[in-house]
């Protein structure tokens, strides 16, 4: 055997080193299950939270993001490019982050991990879901009654940017427009667990504002924050017509979180999932 070793070229052992490696993961297996363990340890301290840290979280969360819809409308009255206003937007979203809140998208990736290994259940994660996303509501609803008494030269950008997503029919176009949106935001998630460097994960923010903001992608909690403000403002828009655009559009933000982005990622790391399941010892966290 070793006679045979020798007798091939440096060319072919290269490329036999490199099958190898494609077949085993080799360099990237200790990345993956760093990566992983960090995932699902905090999903499942997410899921264990008490209701009241979670709607702490999430009422922040939507305070938070509000800053960024306000910076995003002075842009918009100033220029009227989305695309800048989608920069100016970043700030919510590195707020988020430096200020450890959390907005309902952000709970795609890692407690649905959780639940998939068996650190939590499917009513854990329902109970993050709803207490997240009416707390990130309530928040916002409150910071965007301010704003907008703060700055009522705005109205007008706000009542068409309103529009652009309320008079939105339930078509394909908004399904994707929704899709994209969540998965914007879980991605946005997987980048910033993918590092240890707090620069890389705010340059993660700015290009998730971008896509997010700069293309008006459907996002639940953001652009719902967008109608509350047209609506205290009497922007010709009422809560009737936010719940018929509101529905479909968080179905399919989680849609697009979980399937274009979660569903994939644990395939990747199926067998780190299937070890996970089958540890009897009690989870972190």
């Amino acid at each position: 055997m070793a006679g045979h070793d020798e007798q091939r070229s440096p060319k072919r052992r290269r490329e036999d080193e490199r099958r190898e490696i494609g077949r085993n993961d080799g360099p990237l297996e200790s990345e993956l299950e760093d990566s992983f363990v960090t995932v699902v340890t905090e999903g499942a301290e997410r899921l264990h939270r008490t209701v009241r840290t979670v709607v702490i979280t999430g009422f922040f969360g939507g305070i938070e993001v509000s800053l960024g819809i306000m910076a995003m409308l002075a842009v918009l009255h100033e220029t009227g490019d989305h695309l800048l206003a989608g920069l100016a937007f970043s700030i919510g979203l590195i707020a988020i982050f430096l200020a450890h809140s959390e907005l309902f998208t952000e709970d795609f990736l890692m407690p649905v991990a959780a639940v998939v290994t068996r650190n939590g259940s499917v009513l854990q994660l329902a109970r993050l879901w709803v207490g997240t996303l009416l707390a990130n509501l309530v928040g916002g609803w409150v910071m965007m009654w301010i704003v907008t008494r703060a700055f009522p030269e705005w109205d007008t950008v706000l009542a068409e940017s309103a529009h652009h997503f309320v008079d939105a029919p339930l078509s394909l176009q908004s399904i994707c427009l929704a899709v994209l949106g969540g998965a914007t935001m879980t991605l946005l998630t997987r980048m910033q667990q993918g590092t240890t460097s707090d620069v890389a994960k705010i340059v993660a923010a700015v290009g998730a504002a971008f896509l997010l903001a700069g293309l008006q992608l459907f996002h639940s909690v953001l652009d719902s924050l967008i109608i509350f403000g047209a609506i205290t403002t009497g922007g010709g828009v009422t809560y009737v017509d936010w719940l018929n655009w509101f529905w479909y559009t968080t179905a399919f933000n989680i849609i697009g979180g979980i399937v274009l982005v979660t569903t994939l990622r644990l395939l990747r790391t199926k067998e780190l999932v299937n070890a996970e399941r089958d540890d009897p010892s009690p989870a972190d966290g």
